[in-house]
């Protein structure tokens, strides 16, 4: 799988600012878990290193069991995305799922746990999203590489959440993931284009206004071919 690594990527800082995003260093045990282990999450945490394309996103000291982003955005122009992500496995409620069958809609991919603070302060926006834009070629996709089904339904029945999410317990969905782009906090969001293309990510909880944004601009695009 080709990563999207030609031109540079465009990082934006919560406060609005652009710039070249440096080297990161990230404390992240659900990701160091995945790297260490042939990317088999177990849901313990672990430090990481982050590469040149990421901005750096700190842990949050008082909620030490998750790594927070800062919100950062990075964005990759069509021509610079790569090959389309392979992303299949099966939802909570049993439904089979390959985002190759969502071709020519864009799909926003979340990826939480129901423990992350900021998953939970980012679900009803999420849900409000995936309500708004059902009719506009918008799908929303969780990935959860790290709760049992009781603990994941749950979280979806308090934020009446209408979307799926994988069952992704084997880390699969991250690991396709991270062949085309880093995961370096949770959660994050990733935008995929209508062909399937990583066309943007978001390192920790995705601000309403900044998200809608991003997808909006997708759908102008509009796909490839």
């Amino acid at each position: 799988m080709t990563s999207p690594a030609a031109p540079t990527p465009t990082t934006r800082v919560p406060d609005g600012g652009r710039r070249a995003a440096p080297r990161a260093v990230v404390r992240s045990h659900l990701l160091a878990a995945v790297l260490a282990a042939t990317l088999l999450v177990t849901g313990a945490l672990a430090g990481c290193s982050g590469d040149t394309d990421d901005a750096a996103a700190g842990a949050d000291v008082a909620n030490p069991g998750y790594a927070s982003g800062d919100g950062t955005v990075t964005t990759w122009d069509p021509g610079a995305r790569g090959e389309p992500v392979a992303l299949t496995g099966t939802s909570y409620a049993g439904e089979a799922i390959d985002v190759a069958d969502w071709r020519g809609d864009v799909v926003v991919v979340n990826f939480w746990y129901a423990g992350c603070p900021p998953c939970r302060a980012e679900a009803p926006d999420l849900a409000a999203l995936a309500t708004d834009y059902a009719d506009d070629g918008v799908r929303v996709l969780g990935v959860n590489s790290t709760d049992d089904a009781g603990t994941a339904q749950a979280f979806e029945r308090t934020f009446a959440i209408p979307y799926p999410s994988l069952d992704d317990a084997q880390a699969r969905g991250v690991a396709a993931m991270q062949g085309a782009v880093a995961l370096r906090a949770m959660p994050t969001t990733v935008v995929l284009d209508q062909d399937g293309r990583i066309a943007a990510r978001i390192l920790g909880r995705a601000e309403p206004s900044t998200l809608r944004g991003i997808v909006d601009d997708v759908l102008a695009q509009g796909a490839s071919a």
